[in-house]
Order: C-alpha cells, then structure tokens, then sequence
C-alpha cells in the first residue's frame, strides 16, 4: 500500500546504480543493463545513474547517456557521500513500482533481472541475490565476508541473509517504508531485511570485477562491517557487562593466588606480572569505553537531523 504523502509510481521499473569512479565500466554495463530492462519491463523503465564524487570521466559519460534521449536519469551528488547514501539518493526519486539495485562493476549479472521479476509476480516483496560462488576475490576477502555475515546472523537483533549485497529488486511497499527510515549511518541491506515482509532469495554465481579497480579499500570494509554491527546489534554493549564479570572472576582467582602465595611462600609476586595484570584490565576498560563512545557518537549524529545528501544537478531528456 502506497503512503498518501508519497509519490505514486509512474513506471514499472527503477534501477539504481552508484557510480564512483566507473568511467572503465559504464560502456560495458549500461548495454546489458538495457538489454535486461527492455526484456523484463519492456520500455517501462528508467535507469537512475547517482554520481558519488567521481574525479574521473563518469559524470561526463552519464550526462552524455542521459541527453540521448535513452531512459537514463543522471544524478550528480555535490560531493562523495559514500555507496549506501549514493543509493539512498537514487531510490529516494526512483518512480517505479519495482525498484532494482545493482553495481556498475557487473558482479552482480544484470540479466536475473528477468528471473527476480518472476519471483516477484508470484508475491515476493523483496527478491535479494545470495551468492554461492564469488569469482576474482582474493581468499582473504571471500573468508572474512564469509565470517562476518555469519557473526550478524549470531549478534544481529533479526535475520539477517547470509552471502548477500545490495544487489536485489524490492517493490514500491518496500520504498515507502525506506523513506520513513531517516538514520543517517546507512547499511540498506539490513534495514530492508529488518523489515520482514516476504523476501526471496536468487541465487546466483557473482562474477569477478570487469574492469576498474575497487572502491572499497580495507578501512573502508572495515568501517561498513562496523555499521552493520552497531546499526542492528547492541550485542557490542552487552560485551561490557560480560568482560566486567570476566574481570571480576579473574581479580579474586588473583587475590587468592596472592593470598596463598604470601602465607606459603613468603613471598608476593613481582612486579612483572602486576604490571600485566594491569595492563590487561585497562586494556579492557578502555575498549569497553570506546564501544560506548562509538554508540553516542552514532546518537550524536543522528541528533543533527542534517539532510542525508545534497543533489548538485539532476540530468535526463525525459524526467519529470
């Protein structure tokens, strides 16, 4: 059911794509990209191209995309706001009835479109892809996403899919519910899955990279696992009433150790193992400390209430 204060769709399909720095892949996607929309959705389409800051030629190359008369709308963000708000950026203007999110880098085939459209028609309100096999990703990458996915299914406030990305289709009731979701530290994947509703996965083998270079470094892996983990789990919270219990057991083994060691020996330890005592419970005190701050830094900016994003220009021959 579609929200009185929001927009009815006017076509039947929206695809999102964030762009950084995609001037290497653009010339090979946007063809196939084509080519799957017109099968799934005939000429009742657009394709929403969201620029995020790119230094190199990818707001040229969709400004040329969106002026030649093609359904292709360019978006140009005023500057890098990061993957999850470029797609928030997208959606929050698509018009379509189904909503499809995918990459540029072509990991993610953009001919399931067709077969996610079908799950789609027999009632699913979110058809996700779940990757069996990830090809050209170092063992290092393809291990740690393994782990992480597991831990959020463990840690996590609700069910979360295991192998999975941005890469899905959801329809408008899904988009409305997302407008009405105002948290600034984005990890779409987790609040569509936090919604419930019926969602289906495709699954799929992801392709290696087919041209350029990443745009997620180590840190900044990093820091997106983190907001998955702090976005949908107080788990991290929890850990600090954990260790202090752990620290509480341990301090009175060491005091008992202290004790019978002074009155059968004569002696008290030395100063070494003190010192790493104490070095292991401030060590602890100070993660404790610092998961906290992470959580009200997170409240603090939240409470700013500033816009998510700021769109320098919006670009197409046929966008209303």
């Amino acid at each position: 059911m579609n929200s009185p204060l929001l927009p009815k769709p006017v076509l039947t399909l929206s695809v999102v794509v964030p762009c950084h720095n995609e001037a290497a892949s653009l010339p090979l996607l946007l063809p196939r990209l084509f080519n799957a929309c017109r099968t799934a959705a005939g000429k009742n389409f657009e394709i929403i191209l969201v620029n995020d800051g790119s230094d190199d030629n990818s707001w040229a190359m969709i400004e040329k995309a969106a002026g030649a008369d093609l359904p292709v709308v360019g978006v140009n963000l005023a500057r890098r706001y990061g993957q999850q708000i470029a797609l928030t950026a997208g959606i929050s203007i698509a018009r379509g009835e189904r909503i499809f999110i995918v990459d540029a880098d072509l990991q993610d085939p953009p001919e399931l479109l067709s077969d996610m459209m079908r799950v789609m028609d027999e009632g699913a309100d979110v058809v996700y892809g779940q990757r069996r096999k990830r090809s050209g990703e170092s063992v290092f990458k393809k291990l740690s996403a393994a782990l992480y996915y597991r831990l959020m299914q463990k840690i996590g406030d609700h069910a979360m899919p295991v192998d999975t990305g941005d890469f899905r289709l959801f329809n408008r009731r899904v988009w409305d519910v997302l407008q009405r979701m105002p948290e600034r530290q984005r990890y779409l994947r987790g609040m569509i899955a936090w919604m419930g509703l019926k969602q289906v996965p495709l699954l799929y083998d992801r392709d290696a990279r087919q041209q350029g270079v990443t745009n997620y470094s180590l840190r900044r892996m990093i820091m997106f696992a983190f907001d998955g983990i702090t976005g949908f789990s107080v788990m991290p919270l929890r850990m600090s009433l954990w260790l202090s219990v752990f620290c509480g057991i341990l301090a009175f083994v060491l005091l008992i150790y202290v004790g019978l060691s002074w009155m059968v020996l004569g002696t008290v330890p030395g100063w070494t193992s003190l010192a790493a005592m104490m070095l292991f419970f401030f060590g602890l005190q100070f993660f404790c400390i610092g998961m906290i701050g992470e959580y009200v830094g997170r409240i603090y900016l939240e409470s700013k209430q500033r816009p998510l994003f700021v769109i320098d220009r919006i670009t197409s021959s046929n966008f209303e």
